[in-house]
């Protein structure tokens, strides 16, 4: 099993899990040396405050 392989066994074996929690939600790149991660501009769950929080 590969690394993708083990990820998605992991994110969909939960009871209440769904295909959706698997889906991919960074995009790494490698540019001159240096590593870039991005969050997915169609992440289902993204890092910060959210919609809801107060400004």
């Amino acid at each position: 099993m590969d690394a993708d392989e083990k990820r998605h066994d992991q994110l969909t074996t939960a009871p209440k899990s769904t295909e959706v929690d698997a889906e991919p939600r960074i995009e790494v790149s490698k540019h001159d040396g240096a590593t870039r991660i991005d969050i997915r501009d169609d992440a289902a769950f993204r890092p910060g405050a959210g919609a809801d929080a107060d400004s």
